[in-house]
């Protein structure tokens, strides 16, 4: 019984042996596989350094330095200078607003054509006449100028009984003729009998085109045979010395500018130097524009025009108004007159939404005339001002 009970023990460890035995196997055959090894990677060849050559280096010819040919110095070396701009011929100012009559007569028209209409009517009653005071009025002619119209046209209406349209167009231009003022000295004072050159200084407010203007005028200047010599004292605004400056070129005036934001006065002073030294028949000196409320900035304009005239009088001082401002333009102009001792006018813009009865009212209340108008963008758009070619703008053939 021993013996049976030990061949079935050995029989169980046999088979748990052969048990183990099989299920190792079969893990081992289920283990991943080991990485692979890492690839041989061959590095590119090296790039060449600096000394290193390409190739084996091939005999060549050299020169020794006494073979080569070296300059003598004979011949003068050559630099381009930029091409001078080119200097324009202004278009003479003789007869200039006569050719600019049909700009100023298109915005103009409202007061002439409207002034004869109701001088036609067939019976010129109290409402006609009050008519025609609202319509000069709002025209900018001022309420004291419009009163002295209105009274010389009634009375003569009233001796001329029958009333053609010839004679009433004859009637209504001369006595606008008259109340713009034919007998008014509107020369340029830019040739002083004892010395030379003519100062010219350039006043008023922002905006009003006062370089612009100032370019123009010496192309008016230039086209009438004189020579100028241009001051930048508008040394506030950015870029006002360079555009002085291009007008200048355009018609070849020499231009003295100074440094952004330095002291006018000193530029003025120093064109009027240079003018006297180069012999220019005028010097015409564009100043910073100003708000005519700012106490200060006027009183810098004073000593402006006290600095110049330590080397000479001050000929013209040209207040430069815009003639579409109306009646606001009257109250700048009696600020500056103040000032400096204005002695003529430039209205600019007149050929835009302006009135033409500006030209009255700013004349009755500096009691200087209005010497220069402006009619457009235009380089030769400035024109000495005319009070018979202006009057035929206003009321049309």
């Amino acid at each position: 019984m021993d013996i049976v009970i030990l061949a079935v023990v050995i029989a169980v460890v046999v088979l748990g042996a052969l048990s183990g035995l099989i299920v190792g196997s079969r893990r081992k055959k289920q283990l991943p596989p080991p990485p692979p090894a890492a690839p041989d990677i061959t590095a590119p060849p090296a790039e060449p350094h600096v000394g290193d050559e390409a190739e084996t280096p091939r005999e060549e010819p050299r020169r020794t330095i006494e073979e080569v040919d070296l300059p003598d110095g004979s011949a003068p070396v050559v630099i381009e200078e930029p091409p001078a701009p080119e200097i324009e011929i202004p278009e003479p100012t003789a007869g200039r607003l006569v050719r600019l009559r049909t700009r100023l007569s298109r915005s103009q028209n409202a007061l002439g054509k409207g002034l004869l209409t109701l001088l036609s009517r067939e019976h010129l009653d109290e409402d006609t006449w009050e008519e025609i005071e609202d319509t000069l009025i709002t025209a900018d002619v001022g309420v004291q100028p419009t009163q002295e119209l209105v009274e010389r046209l009634r009375e003569r209406v009233r001796v001329l009984g029958t009333r053609t349209p010839e004679e009433l167009r004859s009637l209504l231009r001369e006595e606008l003729v008259t109340l713009v003022g034919r007998d008014m000295d509107r020369a340029l004072k830019t040739e002083p009998e004892d010395r030379k050159p003519g100062i010219v200084m350039v006043v008023g407010v922002n905006g009003t085109g006062k370089t612009t203007t100032t370019g123009k005028l010496a192309r008016v200047l230039v086209a009438d045979g004189q020579s100028v010599v241009l001051g930048a004292a508008d040394t506030f605004r950015a870029a006002a010395a360079d555009q002085l400056q291009t007008w200048g070129e355009r018609v070849g005036a020499y231009t003295v500018r100074g440094p952004e934001g330095g002291d006018p006065a000193s530029v003025a002073f120093d064109a009027v130097k240079e003018g006297k030294e180069m012999g220019a028949n005028v010097v015409l000196i564009d100043t910073a524009g100003r708000l005519h409320t700012k106490t200060g900035l006027m009183d810098e304009l004073g000593k402006v025009k006290r600095v110049v005239e330590k080397q000479a009088p001050v000929d013209e001082v040209l207040l430069v108004l815009d003639a579409t401002t109306g009646q606001n333009g009257l109250v700048q102009a009696r600020v500056f007159s103040e000032v400096v001792d204005i002695t003529g006018i430039v209205l600019t813009k007149l050929d835009g939404t302006a009135k033409g009865g500006i030209v009255v009212a700013v004349q009755r209340e500096l009691g200087v005339p209005v010497k220069l108008i402006g009619l457009g963008e235009g380089a030769d758009d400035l024109a000495p001002f005319e009070p018979e070619a202006f009057v035929d703008a206003l009321i049309g053939e």
